[in-house]
């Protein structure tokens, strides 16, 4: 699917319909997909690993005129070619409840029930602590972390109220700030504002002044406390993770070396 979205988007004024048939294994669960292709015909990206099974998909594609394209095919062949080993042909293995499955699995829980300040006293068990205020893409930037093992945990920045003292006090977690342009989280607070039809927000949430008083606040509060601060104004969630995990290296590489002093 990643593949099929990173390509789609290179082609402007082109609008694509997805279908998705996940966990495809029988011949049976083939003649649905079939079915549907058979409806509606159009480009054909797949990862059966089943040869008997791919090549039905690949006949019935050709039959159809549907061009189809095994995703798969051109990184077995440089797997197979750097490391001199026969393809197993093995089906399902990457969905198998391994340590990683687990781990991720531990990771989600942990950031959901976390997410967006909810449990304060056990943050020290967190790998990574967002802090930002409103609108700063910290609840998925942390679900996104987490889906990679990380534990993640946010904690709202909020005009008037101090930070607690213990979460300036933690060790074990890195600690990192996001903030993003005045204009673009004032942009997304009226249109959270005008999706909930609420009455409940108050003039400052959307005022351009307050929020840039809230970003300044963010910026010294980071200062004070020396945790890294990332502008998530034109990132991503993906680019945003992708710094922060860069950022937890370091981290994580200057904790051991601390502990081996």
């Amino acid at each position: 699917m990643t593949v099929a979205r990173a390509a789609t988007v290179q082609y402007e004024n082109v609008q694509e319909i997805e279908h998705v048939y996940p966990l495809v294994r029988s011949q049976k669960q083939l003649d649905r997909v079939i079915s549907e292709i058979e409806k509606a015909p159009g480009i054909v990206l797949y990862t059966l690993v089943d040869e008997e099974i791919a090549n039905r998909l690949e006949q019935k594609c050709r039959e159809l005129g549907a061009p189809f394209v095994n995703i798969l095919d051109p990184v077995f062949a440089v797997f197979q070619s750097y490391l001199n080993v026969t393809q197993t042909h093995r089906i399902g293995g990457q969905h198998e409840l391994d340590a990683e499955y687990f781990k991720r699995m531990e990771a989600i829980n942990y950031t959901m029930m976390h997410d967006d300040g909810q449990i304060w006293d056990d943050l020290e068990s967190a790998d990574i602590v967002l802090l930002g205020i409103s609108r700063t893409s910290k609840t998925p930037t942390c679900i996104y972390l987490a889906n990679r093992g990380i534990k993640a945990a946010n904690v709202p920045l909020v005009p008037g109220i101090p930070l607690p003292d213990h979460v300036k006090k933690l060790e074990k977690p890195m600690i990192v700030g996001l903030i993003a342009s005045a204009e673009r989280i004032q942009q997304i607070r009226r249109n959270r504002v005008l999706s909930l039809n609420s009455e409940g927000y108050n003039d400052t949430y959307v005022d351009r002044k307050e929020i840039s008083q809230e970003i300044t606040m963010t910026r010294r509060l980071c200062s004070e406390q020396s945790w890294p601060l990332i502008d998530v104004t034109r990132r991503s969630v993906e680019e945003t993770a992708a710094e922060i995990l860069s950022l937890f290296r370091d981290f994580k590489s200057d904790q051991t070396n601390a502990q081996n002093v």
